[in-house]
């Protein structure tokens, strides 16, 4: 089992982690400032400056779509080189978008690439690899629990050349950016006569399409994380041609989870690289911060703080880089229970890391004057996004439970 790089790739990695110190870090402050400015929901002046110019950077430079393992269209990493390369890009909020690896366009993008017909490639998946546009995957519903996606209840009947969509998403990431252009959503096209996992289908609707309402940001812990932000949407006949229904109906759950694995583990490498650059913060800060006359690294058990969130990152990532080990082998069903434990374990262990730092700023962590309070309700979030903790524990458990019985758990 080989958790490393070859040369060439280290080599990449090291322009990564040099173009995130020098160039994108230095300027986070300043693109998050413009955001208050005018229209939170516009992506103009000094905010599109800052980061579009990045962006060119980053792609004139071949620092460009990295999260492409399996695809002749990427670098050719596999998933353990890549997790290296998300866990750089996760130090920064800006550092995914910077190199073309944020989410949900990655996991659209191989949606695209993988069901896509080769007109939806030549409109969508073009434009999203150049990263001209931007796009959102529409699955939660607000009346409905999400999380067992049998119970997804959208109305998408057919009626001629179309189907027509009726029925409400919410928690639509990336909805609210005016640069979204494409919406890939899960929909019910099958009755109670199917089974109950041939029931939904997976459609690809413009994001202009008459008939779509966007109906409120959805707040976090406060913060509505425009310009991105996670959109409540309505759909009132929304007529979309039948050839946009992704391999068929009845095949969403199939797509799901073709798109959703990569999803998750890119989540988890993400989350270790903003564990990472919280311990570093809070190194720093015990270290040049004095208090009872001494640095705050010698009171308490400060010592035995840092200690553990050194070693519970290093559990973290090897259980992440295991997991991308197996998915690499290709056999998604042997990687699913591996991907649901570091989807509870990386975003607990980055959560506590965060949590810890916050404490050693005191009042200052918990405000504006540091990244750590938006880092805080980002990876809290992810305890619920792409499946909440106990629904990824059910999995390991029923998987560890067949071990020792024949029973169906």
């Amino acid at each position: 089992m080989f958790l490393g790089m070859r040369p060439e790739v280290e080599t990449l990695l090291e322009q990564v982690k040099d173009m995130i110190r020098s160039e994108v870090m230095p300027v986070e402050e300043e693109y998050h400032a413009e955001i208050a400015k005018g229209d939170r929901w516009a992506y103009t002046g000094r905010q599109a400056d800052i980061l579009e110019g990045l962006k060119a950077k980053a792609r004139a430079r071949g620092l460009w779509n990295f999260w492409l393992t399996d695809s002749t269209r990427g670098k050719g990493l596999t998933t353990v080189e890549y997790a290296y390369f998300a866990e750089e890009m996760g130090k920064t909020p800006l550092g995914a978008e910077v190199f073309n690896c944020s989410a949900p366009d990655t996991g659209n993008m191989e949606v695209f690439e993988r069901y896509g017909s080769e007109a939806m490639k030549e409109q969508w998946l073009k434009p999203l690899l150049n990263g001209d546009i931007r796009s959102a995957y529409l699955m939660t519903e607000p009346d409905v629990a999400s999380s067992d996606a049998t119970n997804i209840s959208m109305s998408c009947v057919a009626d001629g050349g179309d189907f027509v969509l009726n029925g409400e998403k919410y928690w639509s990431s990336g909805a609210g950016d005016p640069r979204c252009k494409v919406y890939i959503v899960m929909v019910k096209t099958g009755g109670e006569d199917l089974p109950v996992h041939n029931r939904q289908s997976m459609i690809v609707v413009p994001a202009d399409t008459p008939g779509i309402e966007i109906l409120r940001p959805m707040m976090v812990y406060g913060h509505d994380d425009a310009p991105h932000g996670h959109m409540h949407v309505k759909f009132t006949n929304v007529r979309v041609p039948r050839e946009n229904i992704l391999l068929g109906e009845g095949r969403g759950f199939e797509i799901a989870q073709g798109r959703l694995g990569p999803g998750r583990i890119h989540h988890c490498m993400r989350a270790i690289g903003q564990a990472e650059a919280a311990l570093e913060r809070m190194c720093r800060r015990a270290l040049d911060r004095e208090a009872f006359g001494k640095p705050l690294a010698h009171l308490g058990a400060n010592y035995d703080i840092i200690a553990n969130c050194r070693m519970e990152i290093e559990q973290a990532r090897l259980l992440c880089l295991k997991t991308a080990w197996i998915m690499d082998q290709g056999d998604a069903r042997a990687a699913a229970p591996w991907i649901s434990q570091i989807k509870v374990v990386a975003p607990n262990v980055a959560l506590k890391v965060i949590d810890e730092a916050v404490q050693m700023h005191g009042g200052t962590g918990i405000s504006q004057d540091t990244p750590l309070a938006i880092a805080w309700t980002q990876v809290r979030t992810l305890r619920l996004a792409d499946g909440p903790d106990a629904v990824h524990r059910r999995q390991v458990a029923r998987k560890e439970l067949k071990k020792y019985t024949q029973q169906k758990v």
